[in-house]
């Protein structure tokens, strides 16, 4: 028998000539050996490969539908560090059946087509853009092994049907176990301070008196470009049992801040409080919910220490929850848009603080003058 006989088809190497032209189809005769069928491809065929792994994906996303306590729900690890690799297993299976890819579309090919997958989900109405736009860089990663495992079973074995078989099994057998409580949880507190050329008392004012918040003041940070509904206005009023603040959002979103620890002008201790109205549908994700399963905000303290007669530190310290099987992408997810919205609303403290300072000193000059 001769060697070609021998060698499976996908171990053959492939003449630099064979690659260079991608529009004439490549076959495998019997013996292993690689030849031109004269046939041209159709024009849009390289994205078949694309196309065929986001499928798979929109697949199994669509049987990964179930509710949270339930078995194929969405967050569950089988689904958010299995399905990519799916992806990517078949992106790479089916580009390889027509000829031998490089190792670098082994890579950029599943990371494009769990780009496709992603978008797919969001076009047929069941995924949110939020959840989408903080997904994908981890899609893309686990997409990316996927693909790369993928491609060293095409290279150096003969089972790659067998392979790409167990990449779309796997997470459809360990998705049928329904998750536990959420037990897995990681709890940190995340601070960051500004000095503000301003008295205690009057950024103390702006804490409890933040009304019409326009979006040049907010929006830039993360979590409200990509999706979270802007802040309208924060004011707080006091009750029998202490202060509560009205948290009021764009989309009809309403919360309330109740604190039982302060003092004026030094500190204030915010729990939140959500109604079952707290969050209208379609104003948050249900993945990312604030005081749902998976993740949320358990209290936020301001402190304020004076450090001269004009100059005030102020201090945001927040203690947050996420409760997910893949707690170190959520995690960081978390401390990335927290510690960003952290710093932009102490800057907007500070700006709203100094603005009320420099219009009363020129009401107390244009008062004097008119004397």
């Amino acid at each position: 028998m001769s060697e070609d006989k021998k060698q499976p088809p996908h171990l053959m190497e492939i003449p630099a000539a064979s690659l260079d032209n991608e529009d004439e189809e490549i076959m495998f005769t019997p013996s292993g050996k690689e030849v031109a069928s004269g046939k041209k491809t159709l024009p849009f065929s390289n994205w078949v490969p694309l196309l065929a792994g986001a499928m798979i994906g929109i697949i199994l996303r669509l049987v990964f539908s179930g509710k949270p306590e339930t078995a194929y729900t969405a967050m569950a690890g089988s689904f958010v560090l299995l399905v990519p690799m799916a992806v990517g297993a078949t992106t790479v299976f089916v580009a390889e059946r027509k000829r031998r890819r490089s190792w670098s579309f082994y890579i950029g090919g599943p990371i494009i087509a769990n780009f496709l997958f992603v978008l797919g989900t969001m076009a047929i109405f069941i995924e949110g853009a939020i959840c989408a736009i903080i997904i994908i860089p981890l899609f893309a990663l686990v997409g990316a092994l996927g693909g790369l495992l993928m491609g060293v079973i095409c290279r150096t074995t003969n089972w790659p049907k067998q392979a790409v078989g167990s990449f779309v099994l796997l997470p459809l057998l360990l998705g049928i176990i329904p998750p536990g409580e959420p037990d897995l949880q990681r709890i940190a507190v995340l601070e960051r301070t500004i000095l503000v050329q301003s008295t205690p008392e009057q950024i103390w004012h702006q804490l409890h008196h933040a009304e019409n918040i326009r979006q040049d003041e907010v929006g830039q940070a993360w979590m409200y470009r990509i999706g979270v509904p802007l802040p309208v206005a924060g004011v707080t009023h006091e009750t029998a049992t202490g202060l509560v603040r009205s948290i009021r959002m764009n989309k009809s979103v309403y919360f309330d801040q109740v604190s039982t620890d302060w003092v004026e002008n030094q500190y204030v201790v915010w729990r939140y409080h959500f109604y079952p109205d707290s969050f209208p549908p379609n104003a948050l994700d249900d993945h990312v919910m604030i005081g749902g399963r998976y993740f949320d905000i358990l209290d936020t303290t301001y402190s304020l220490k004076p450090q001269s007669a004009r100059t005030t530190e102020l201090k945001i310290q927040m203690r947050y929850r996420v409760s997910t099987e893949f707690n170190w992408y959520a995690d960081l997810i978390a401390r990335v848009l927290i510690t960003d919205f952290e710093e932009v609303i102490l800057n907007f403290y500070q700006k709203r603080a100094v603005e009320s300072d420099h219009h009363k000193t020129t009401s107390s000059m244009e008062v004097q003058a008119s004397q």
